[in-house]
């Protein structure tokens, strides 16, 4: 498992699998070991896919400063990256939470990113707004599972700013095409993957520059593709559909029957969507 230092001294480690040109792959979580992108769903028949382990998460060191796990800080994680493995320019890929860090990159290094996939993308480094509406609406295209009841008012109670502690995991269904078994485990594993510490940090006061982002990435000339889930409430496609919106030549796709992990919900449609991007 290769590693390379940080301009602060802290060791990070990658994990590259597969063949094809080099993807740069960000996790979300946020926060969360990048073992759980795992293949892509197949993609590294296609790519040889690059897992960024960041700072404090899977085998890369925990920082001594606590405050440098915040998004914008992390920017030079990558572009460390970037130069450890001589690439003038390379194709990123995030998930989640990881397009934050993945948006603030390209705001910054724009020169730098060739080709930029978005994968159910967080939304707070751009400052697009979701509603409760927003995510209501996706979740009653859910109404026939068993689950749905319960998940339905738990997620009531949650966008109404009623949650307890019991809500959160009431959702978690939502979050999947099929709550199974592997689904479960998915959602077991988090829990001991994710760094809670370094979470919070994440998207400290000052991480995030919304106004100034979206300007820079107005003015991003290389091609984008936004790719949401059909029954994604985290990344409802309407938010996606103006995420994409903030490119000059971004590609937006919504995954039928796909949640938030949408290479877990049908790897040969989303392997199919990323590997022909762009067209």
């Amino acid at each position: 498992m290769p590693t390379y230092t940080a301009p602060d001294g802290t060791r990070l480690a990658y994990h590259a699998a597969g063949d094809g040109p080099p993807l740069i792959c960000l996790p979300g979580g946020p926060m969360r070991d990048s073992a759980y992108l795992g293949t892509l769903g197949g993609l590294t028949a296609h790519r040889r896919l690059i897992r960024l382990d960041l700072r404090g998460t899977g085998a890369s060191e925990v920082p001594t400063d606590p405050a440098s796990y915040r998004c914008d800080r992390l920017v030079d994680d990558v572009e460390a990256l970037r130069g450890e493995l001589g690439l003038d320019r390379m194709d990123l890929l995030a998930h989640s939470a990881g397009a934050n860090l993945a948006a603030l990159y390209t705001a910054r290094h724009p020169e730098r990113v060739a080709r930029l996939a978005l994968v159910t993308p967080s939304v707070y480094a751009v400052g697009i707004p979701i509603s409760a509406e927003d995510r209501l609406e996706v979740a009653r295209l859910r109404g026939s599972e068993p689950w749905f009841g319960s998940a339905y008012a738990a997620l009531e109670e949650i966008t109404a700013g009623r949650a307890t502690p019991e809500s959160w995991p009431a959702i978690a269904p939502f979050a999947h095409a099929r709550w199974d078994e592997k689904a479960r485990a998915f959602d077991e594993a988090d829990a001991k993957e994710k760094n809670e510490e370094a979470a919070t940090a994440y998207a400290a006061e000052g991480a995030f520059d919304p106004d100034a982002t979206r300007a820079a990435l107005a003015d991003f000339r290389s091609p984008v593709l936004v790719l949401a889930g059909e029954f994604d409430i985290s990344a409802p496609p309407r938010a996606m559909a103006e995420y994409a919106g903030l490119f000059p030549d971004a590609e937006f796709e919504v995954q039928s029957g796909a949640g938030h992990m949408p290479w877990l919900d049908d790897a040969e449609r989303f392997v199919a969507t990323v590997s022909a991007f762009p067209a």
